[in-house]
Order: structure tokens, then C-alpha cells, then sequence
């Protein structure tokens, strides 16, 4: 009687406070709802889903060093662990737009948690968190999300990213920054699984670090601590990583690496003797290579190195900013303007090979596109910077777990965060308890909502099926199986018959 009484008032109450609105289309009724639960992330249940019967989440909230964060009136860890994975997966730059996230009445109850917390609870949660310990268990997990995924041959990107900052934070030193010169920033050193584009780790330093050197410790320790067999078949990146420091620790690792060169005055010098020479070959896509054997300044050894050059197109026009004066280079003119890249490598294959294997690393430039401008490394910035070490890697973890997933529903094509979230997740979703069940009824908001729900429900399918089969026959577990279909509907990969190493390279795959 007592319940009946309450929805009886809380009835009347909504009437009472109803308001009319004039429209365009005619006067319209509104009233506040302050009992209803709804979520505007209806669809996010499926992707709670995978993490739930892959384990992936409910490891790494168990692992938390955190679970001595205890107080009587403290929030539990799993709350703020929960608001923060909920914050960084719906796309928030800030930790003053987990405010925004208070209101959702259903998806915290589906990802087990009891309420979200405030902004200044998450801070002040990972201020208490050991740096050692907190980097332990990040990294731990970031490895768990790609180590089954290896068993394919792949190539390791290495590079960093600038992050532009505008405050005074811990490490705010002027650097290297190209986009934003004299802008105090962080310098983002990265390990990228190639292809799959997923993350392997991000060490986040001062502005001034972005050398190579600072990359390298870390390089080293990732190499060492994968197994033998699942370590990459190539080590990649551009002009900033190819220094002797690198490519010495890679070849007592015996590691394959694959860097560009910059064009000091040795190496062009060493263009321009081979310049006139009969043995340039053909590159791919329009260009020409030639490769040979130099011994720079610096350098232990001489090493292999593959100049590529390719013909400008188009009109070219000459300016000299001291004199104020502009030369045309006309078509009718024998002349021809070449644009150059010089790479270093120890790999033995074709030139044509090498070269697309290098234009191949293009692609990791579009995860660091998306990391900063679609997820959080582009904000989620404290004064210290442990948190914005911690941050940088949740943010790569939820990303790796997001894009799995999206790759499980998804297999044909990669679909980037811009795309993929408002398609998989936007949704208004209502949760109604009734006879012991829980209801989720979804509203979708978007012009695919049955191309939506076909992706979903395919992705659900499968992961009961695995669940059913591993607990019914001894088979894989559902994790297991997610990374072989993943593997084997992206690569192509035979786990029967794995490809040589030098198949790998001849298709420059990741």
C-alpha cells in the first residue's frame, strides 16, 4: 500500500508541475521524469557485454592497487574506476565533463557499479595510487588486451606525439612541436601494434623529451618481457627514431628494424653520387629506388640503406624569401624537381618491398589522429604528471578494448571512434524491472539503427555462442576465441599453417 501511495504522489506531483510550450507544431506538454531510469548510451549494454565475458574489465578492476582506498565514507574503487572507463569511453577531453555522466541511471548498474562519482573523486583517487604500482597494473592489462593477438606475425610502430599544453603542469617545457612552436606541451612516446592499430604502451615525458633516447628504454623493456615467439618481426618509424642508439639495442636483440633516414650532408652527398647511376629500380607508386652501404658519423657499423626518389608533378614555382623573388620552372623546360626519402634497414628483401613497407607506417598516424582529437590524450591534463601518465593509459586501454570490440562486430572494415561510438552506442535506453527481470528497451537516434542492430546482435551471437561451447565442451575461452576471429577475419592469418617471415614482408602486413 505504501509503495502504491508514492507512485500515486510522485504521479500527481509530474502533473502538477507539468508545463505547456508553444511550438511551431502546437502546444506541447512537458513534464520531468524524476523517477525514470534512462541512459543516452542505450547501446553501450553489448559492449558491456563483450567486457564482461571476456573478463577483460572485471580483471582489471580486480587488480586495482587501489583496493586499499578505503574510508567509511568513501567511494568504492569499482565506482571510481567505472565513472572514469565510462568518462574516457564516451569520449570526455576533461575530468569536469564526468559531470555530465551523473545523470545516466542505467549504464552504471550494468557495468556493477553502485553510483558515479565526482570529478574531484577521481582525482583524488589517482593522487593516492602508487606511481610504480599504478604503471604495473595499467601496463599489465595493456599487454593482456593484445599478447593473444600475436601469435600472427606483426610490426611494431614506434613514434612520438606532441600534446600542446596551457597551463603549468609538471613537465610543461618548451620542445619540439611543430604544429603549435613555443607552446609548452608532453611529449607522448608510443608502441603501436601495426595494422590492428592497437596500443602497447605510451610513456608519457617533458616537452624536451621527444628524442628517440627517451623512446628507447622503453622499447627495450617491451621487447624483453614478450615471449620469444610473440615478439614483432619488425621494428618501424620514422626519421626521429633511426639513431644509432636504436638500431644497436635492436641489433643485439636481433631485431629487424626499418627507419627513415634525415638528410644531412652525408647522405646527400651519397645521393648525389648515385644520382646519374643506370641502377635505380622501380619502387611502387610512381617512385624509384636504389639501395647501397654507408657508414655516417656516430654510426658502429655501416648499414644497408634504400634511397627512394619520385618525380614532382605539377607546376613548380622557386621562391627566395631574402631576395623577394620568384622563379617559374616551366614544362617545356628538360627539367625535373625529385622529392627523397632515405631509409635504413637490416632486412634483406626487394627494394619495392622495403619501400611499401615503410609507406605502409602512414597508418599509424591515423591511430595517434585518433587518440588526441577523438579520445582523451588530448586533454584529461593535471598539474603532476603521474595522473596524466595513468590517464594517457586508460585512455590507450579502453581504446584497445573498444576498437577489439568493434573489430568483432565489424570484421569487414575499421571503424574509427568518430564513427563507430555514435553508431554503436548512441541510443536512449530505458531500464524497467518487472517479475524479477531487467528491461532494457532502446530508442535509437540515429538513420542506421537497423544497420546498428544487425552489428550488435551478430557481435552478441557469438560471444554466447563461445560462452556456451567453452563451458559445455572444454573449448577456448571466450577472450581466446574473440582474439582467433579477429586474427583470422583481419589477416587472413592460417593458425594452422602461420606465414614465413618472409611472406609477412612481402605483403607488409601488421
Amino acid at each position: 500500500m505504501g509503495e502504491a501511495k508514492r507512485r500515486s504522489d510522485v504521479a500527481v506531483r509530474e502533473v502538477v508541475e507539468a508545463l505547456a510550450v508553444e511550438t511551431a507544431g502546437g502546444r506541447v506538454q512537458v513534464r520531468w521524469s524524476r523517477e525514470g531510469a534512462a541512459t543516452p548510451f542505450g547501446q553501450m549494454a553489448f559492449f558491456l557485454e563483450f567486457l564482461n565475458l571476456t573478463g577483460l574489465y572485471g580483471r582489471w578492476e580486480e587488480s586495482c592497487p587501489l583496493a586499499a582506498y578505503k574510508s567509511p565514507n568513501g567511494s568504492k574503487v569499482r565506482d571510481i574506476l567505472g565513472t572514469l572507463f565510462l568518462s574516457v569511453l564516451s569520449g570526455h577531453r576533461r575530468y569536469a565533463h564526468i559531470t555530465a555522466l551523473r545523470a545516466d541511471g542505467v549504464t552504471p548498474a550494468l557495468l556493477g557499479i553502485d553510483a558515479l562519482v565526482a570529478e574531484d573523486t577521481v582525482r583524488r583517487a589517482l593522487t593516492a595510487m602508487d606511481e610504480q604500482a599504478g604503471r604495473g597494473w595499467l601496463q599489465t592489462h595493456l599487454d593482456a588486451s593484445v599478447l593473444p593477438l600475436m601469435s600472427a606475425p606483426w610490426i611494431l610502430d614506434i613514434d612520438v606525439t606532441v600534446k600542446p599544453l596551457y597551463g603549468k603542469q609538471e613537465g610543461a617545457i618548451i620542445g619540439y612541436n611543430p604544429k603549435k612552436p613555443g607552446r609548452p606541451s608532453h611529449a607522448y612516446h608510443t608502441y603501436q601494434m601495426s595494422g590492428l592499430r592497437l596500443m602497447l604502451g605510451v610513456e608519457v615525458a617533458a616537452g624536451n623529451e621527444s628524442h628517440a633516447n627517451t623512446t628507447l628504454p622503453g622499447l627495450v623493456e617491451l621487447i624483453e618481457r614478450l615471449p620469444l615467439q610473440k615478439r614483432p618481426k619488425l621494428v618501424r618509424g620514422d626519421a626521429g627514431a633511426g639513431g644509432e642508439p636504436t638500431m644497436a639495442a635492436l641489433e643485439a636483440h636481433a631485431m629487424p628494424y626499418l627507419f627513415k633516414l634525415r638528410l644531412t650532408k652525408n647522405v646527400k652527398r651519397y645521393i648525389e653520387r648515385v644520382f646519374a647511376t643506370p641502377e635505380w629500380s622501380d619502387a611502387g607508386q610512381g617512385w624509384q629506388g636504389q639501395d647501397g652501404e654507408i657508414k655516417l658519423s656516430g654510426w658502429s657499423r655501416a648499414r644497408r640503406i634504400v634511397i627512394l626518389r619520385r618525380p614532382l608533378q605539377g607546376e613548380l614555382l622557386l621562391a627566395d624569401p631574402e631576395q623577394l623573388r620568384l622563379a617559374f620552372v616551366e614544362k617545356n623546360k628538360p627539367v625535373t624537381g625529385y622529392e627523397y626519402a632515405v631509409l635504413v634497414t637490416d632486412l634483406a628483401q626487394e627494394i619495392v618491398a622495403i619501400a611499401q613497407l615503410y609507406r605502409d607506417r602512414s597508418d599509424a598516424e591515423n591511430a595517434f589522429d585518433e587518440l588526441k582529437n577523438q579520445w582523451g590524450w588530448g586533454g584529461f591534463t593535471t598539474h603532476d604528471l603521474k595522473r596524466c601518465q595513468f590517464t594517457a593509459m586508460t585512455v590507450a586501454l579502453a581504446y584497445n578494448w573498444w576498437s577489439l570490440f568493434v573489430r568483432l562486430a565489424h570484421p569487414q572494415a575499421r571503424l574509427e571512434a568518430i564513427t563507430s561510438r555514435p553508431l554503436l552506442l548512441s541510443g536512449i535506453g530505458r531500464l524497467t524491472h518487472h517479475g524479477g527481470q531487467s528491461r532494457l528497451t532502446i530508442t535509437a537516434l540515429h538513420g542506421k539503427a537497423a544497420h546498428a542492430k544487425a552489428i550488435l546482435l551478430r557481435a552478441s551471437e557469438r560471444l554466447k555462442a563461445w560462452k556456451s561451447a567453452a563451458e559445455q565442451l572444454a573449448a577456448p575461452c571466450v577472450w581466446h576465441r574473440v582474439c582467433e576471429f579477429i586474427v583470422t577475419a583481419v589477416t587472413g592469418f592460417n593458425w594452422l599453417a602461420p606465414p614465413t617471415h618472409h611472406d609477412l614482408l612481402q605483403r607488409g602486413a601488421g
